[in-house]
């Protein structure tokens, strides 16, 4: 009666602090959720959170402040498989340079690493909730996974393609490593890609060139490898004019029932002719609208605009990856890129509701440019994220519970479009217990964290993540995870954190 009673009071708390904040409610210039979390005043009475109407905040003071309560019990975030921070940051570090704060996304280190998630048998998403305690007072790090189906074993099964490559040919692709590696890994997809896909191929420095126009594989992959073969770097950056031409292209030659996305391979230095993001930005979101193109970006370079290319992906509702080398590029063009060409949601958004009772204050581990409003979460007016067949999504929230926490602390809900008809569709987990110390979960859930933690040690905001080891334990750990887990990528890891450590020496 005693619990009943306080969950009364608490709940009485939060609406009378919702009508007084009603009139702020939404989004800020930060991304921060609303305060409010109902929608219109017909708040869906279900999931979510029906008794904790509110919303993350997340202000240039407070973020990454891990020590400062959470004002609510609710996280949204548009869903986002990129994965370019993290490449960028090794290849920043193997030249022996320190990345840049300002690049490093914490999520997107996370999500470069295989998951162990169940997959639905069709469209949409598995949810999975887990959570382990670190070594830090009542901290703990909880993980909301979502995975898509697999990829179809028969390459067959996927609907054909209509890719337009928007090819960056400036002088600074001239460097090894860019245009040469673009040439070489798009010469060998020609190859792998189906009869009935298309190609057209753009390119840009000064100004834009439609080199090939949309042109179907069977027949002519000869014409497609002289088009690439002779690509040369010329002069400067006019990445405006490539993205417009390029798109128009898209438009031109758009296919019904078929996948049409624009792929820009760049090192996204523009300073040349328009180099407004927000105008380039206009120019893709317009095609995104009226044509469903959407955009996947392939960064490449030691000098890299990777600011510039995750705001192009994000508008363009795909995702970047980074190129660093011959592995990288067969693994992107030649495994991810036929992998992405199949959607399996649209617009895809994820809600975490934590119980107040249990938790006493959280923080979404990065998504900092991903923030949706908590009362936008059902309104499919609001872009979400893109993702496909193959891929999984992964969120690490810092929890800190309340002392005696027993029972339910969270429940997570990831809202979703068919990408055909449009239909919206959500799934739910939830989390009830924490049984584990962090060392002691499962491997992923392990590598996940190291992940986490290094990002976090590489932004070096201040305010250090809950349980945060030294960059030498978090190397040995990753060392033993890929022993555990006979995973090359976390080998990698290891010797990543290894250099970073050798430069704060």
């Amino acid at each position: 009666m005693e619990r009943q009673r306080t969950r009364q009071v608490m709940l009485a708390l939060t609406l009378a602090g919702g009508l007084l904040l009603t009139g702020c409610s939404g989004s800020d210039s930060d991304g921060a959720s609303s305060a409010d979390g109902s929608k219109g005043g017909s708040y869906n009475p279900g999931f979510p959170a029906p008794n904790q109407p509110q919303g993350e905040t997340d202000s240039d003071e407070s973020r990454g402040d891990y020590t400062t309560p959470s004002p609510d019990y609710l996280s949204t975030f548009a869903l986002d498989v990129d994965t370019a921070s993290y490449g960028y940051a090794r290849r920043t570090l193997a030249e022996g340079r320190r990345p840049d704060p300002s690049t490093i996304r914490p999520e997107e280190f996370v999500n470069s690493f295989r998951q162990d998630y169940d997959r639905p048998d069709g469209n949409g998403f598995t949810v999975t909730v887990d959570g382990a305690r670190t070594d830090r007072d009542d901290w703990s790090l909880v993980r909301v996974g979502l995975a898509t189906r697999g990829a179809p074993a028969d390459p067959d099964e996927r609907p054909p393609a209509a890719l337009t490559f928007v090819i960056d040919i400036s002088g600074s692709m001239a460097e090894p490593g860019r245009l040469d590696l673009a040439q070489q890994s798009l010469d060998t997809m020609t190859e792998r890609l189906h009869d009935d896909d298309s190609v057209a191929l753009v390119t840009f420095s000064d100004q834009a060139e439609t080199v090939l126009p949309m042109t179907r594989l069977g027949g002519h992959r000869g014409r497609i490898h002289e088009a690439i073969d002779g690509l040369e770097p010329t002069y400067s950056t006019n990445l405006a004019a490539g993205v417009e031409t390029g798109y128009r292209t898209a438009v031109k030659g758009l296919r019904e029932g078929a996948t049409n996305r624009v792929v820009l391979i760049s090192d996204a230095l523009a300073n040349d002719g328009d180099t407004s993001p927000d105008s380039i930005l206009d120019r893709i979101d317009t095609a995104r609208r009226e044509h469903g193109i959407t955009l996947f970006g392939v960064g490449v370079g030691s000098d890299y605009g990777d600011a510039l290319m995750e705001r192009l992906a994000d508008k363009g509702d795909g995702h970047t990856v980074y190129v660093s080398g011959a592995d990288d590029a067969e693994k992107v063009f030649c495994e991810q890129l036929p992998q992405n060409i199949d959607l399996t949601a649209r617009d895809a958004k994820a809600q975490v509701a934590f119980d107040p009772e249990n938790v006493a204050s959280f923080r979404l581990i990065g998504y900092d440019d991903r923030r949706v409003a908590d009362d936008d979460f059902r309104d499919d007016r609001v872009d979400g994220g893109e993702v496909g067949p193959g891929h999984t999504v992964t969120a690490l929230y810092a929890v800190r519970t309340r002392p005696g926490a027993d029972g339910h602390l969270a429940t997570a809900t990831v809202r979703w479009q068919d990408p055909k008809t449009r239909a919206p569709h959500e799934e739910s987990g939830q989390l009830d217990t924490l049984d584990d110390s962090l060392w002691d979960a499962s491997p992923r859930f392990q590598v996940d964290a190291v992940a986490a933690y290094f990002a976090d040690a590489l932004r070096d905001s201040g305010s250090r993540l809950p349980g945060r080891p030294s960059l030498s334990e978090l190397a040995d750990r990753a060392d033993h995870l890929a022993d555990t887990t006979e995973d090359k990528a976390v080998r990698q890891l290891a010797a990543t954190i290894r250099e970073a450590r050798h430069l704060a020496e």
